[in-house]
């Protein structure tokens, strides 16, 4: 027990070196919410893109511009992405590393959020179309005032989910050097030259975030799920 919290005093309270996990925590949560935004932003504009091309056969260069995003996107790893945003595109100017996270997850999960919203769209019965029609609505109107409070509400435990998978994802950030969770722990390690405790500290602390969005994401499937009786 002794050498227990002698380990304990040495990564977390000598130096205060705990602030790395808090510190690291607040990033990782900074760029989790802002790529969530983004992605929920570029997704809800590429599904509709799409939708609207294998609905009406119109938008067809936007729907290229989209498939080829998603193609890109979906087909190479986010590590990748992030790398080539920060060392390619953002090489030759200072910025803000939180920001370039924030693109580069944000992008990511748009790919991904995108089908999502596009399954969703696609699987409301034509007859809503028709409906919509039939109220003097056109195709933009329809989809706004119709089909898409529909389509979010089918979709929205996934959605949720996306938000799980982006927050794991985002412990990769520490490959341009940005301080996440991830490399909190990681900073830790290399001053104590003890890796057990920092890093199952990160573990931990990944793990009851992700337990507590699973929890709060089960109970709107079930609101979800009661409202629809």
């Amino acid at each position: 027990m002794q050498v227990i919290m002698e380990r304990l005093y040495l990564n977390f309270v000598k130096d205060n070196r705990w602030q790395y996990l808090a510190n690291g925590l607040k990033t990782t949560l900074i760029v989790t919410l802002g790529a969530v935004m983004i992605g929920i932003l570029i997704g809800f504009v590429v599904a509709v893109v799409r939708s609207t091309y294998e609905k009406t056969k119109k938008l067809k260069i936007l729907n290229l511009v989209c498939r080829l995003y998603l193609t890109v996107l979906r087909g190479t790893p986010v590590v990748v992405q992030l790398l080539i945003i920060y060392f390619v595109i953002f090489g030759s100017v200072s910025i803000n590393k939180t920001f370039v996270a924030i693109v580069a997850f944000g992008l990511n999960s748009g790919a991904y959020v995108a089908e999502i919203i596009r399954s969703g769209i696609m699987s409301i019965d034509e007859g809503q179309f028709e409906a919509g029609r039939s109220l003097g609505f056109n195709y933009p109107q329809t989809m706004i005032f119709i089909i898409l409070p529909q389509a979010l509400k089918n979709v929205l435990p996934a959605l949720a989910n996306e938000f799980i998978v982006l927050l794991k994802e985002t412990s990769v950030a520490g490959y341009i050097a940005l301080e996440d969770l991830t490399k909190g722990g990681d900073i830790i390690r290399s001053r104590t030259y003890d890796a057990f405790m920092p890093l199952i500290a990160v573990a931990l602390i990944y793990l009851v975030m992700v337990v507590t969005f699973s929890k709060l994401v089960n109970i709107l499937e079930r609101r979800l799920r009661n409202s629809e009786r």
